[in-house]
């Protein structure tokens, strides 16, 4: 039953819309109601800009950061408490992917993933951190560092010598965030994905979000 209880706050924390509420709050914008209506970190970068995006992306990293890392202590799960981590992470990753407070229509899950598992491997995860920024560099596309980052997980987990579980959670994760990305891969393919230089910045004076996704942006 803490199982149960522990799980469940982990969801509703994942399911917090942060991209909605930085939007809202901070520039009275509803981001899904502009370019791809995401509310994932990605579509706040190209709508409100850098520093908001960057914000979000920080937000959520730390929800699934947090239920993992602090959840398990206060509910007193005895070790080896991997079964109980792995069931908070999921928990927080799909409140973030099909949050309740919006119809269950949320964002990709990457950054509350990352998060979930900086909680139980730091050290990889800092590793596969620094390969998909390094992506993103290089190719300009916040998909594909992302999608690199989501397949090197399961790949980094397993020669870091954690619980097999671990690895699986984590093969799991990463095919979720692959089927996610179906568009941005059909996208990038077809030449036609935004690039991370595209997003806008606050200090040009561009205050007009970019408008939702049809004949010229991602759906």
């Amino acid at each position: 039953m803490s199982l149960v209880i522990a799980a469940v706050i982990a969801y509703l924390v994942g399911a917090i819309p942060t991209g909605l509420i930085v939007g809202r709050v901070v520039r009275g914008v509803d981001v899904r109601e502009h370019g791809s209506g995401n509310i994932g970190a990605t579509n706040v970068m190209r709508v409100l800009g850098r520093k908001l995006g960057t914000v979000v992306l920080f937000l959520d990293v730390l929800k699934g950061l947090v239920p993992v890392a602090l959840l398990p202590p206060i509910f007193a799960f005895r070790p080896p408490a991997s079964g109980a981590e792995l069931v908070i992470g999921a928990a927080a990753v799909l409140g973030h992917v099909f949050p309740v407070y919006l119809g269950f229509r949320g964002g990709k899950g990457v950054a509350t993933a990352l998060g979930v598992f900086l909680a139980l491997a730091p050290w990889p995860m800092l590793l596969v951190l620094a390969v998909g920024l390094t992506v993103i560099g290089v190719t300009g596309y916040v998909s594909a560092g992302s999608l690199t980052g989501a397949i090197l997980i399961p790949v980094v987990l397993y020669f870091s010598r954690v619980d097999d579980l671990v690895v699986l959670v984590g093969v799991l994760m990463a095919l979720m965030v692959v089927v996610r990305h179906r568009a941005n891969i059909s996208r990038i393919l077809a030449g036609k994905e935004l690039r991370f230089w595209d997003a806008r910045d606050a200090e040009e004076g561009d205050d007009q979000p970019i408008p939702l996704a049809g004949s010229t942006r991602e759906s």
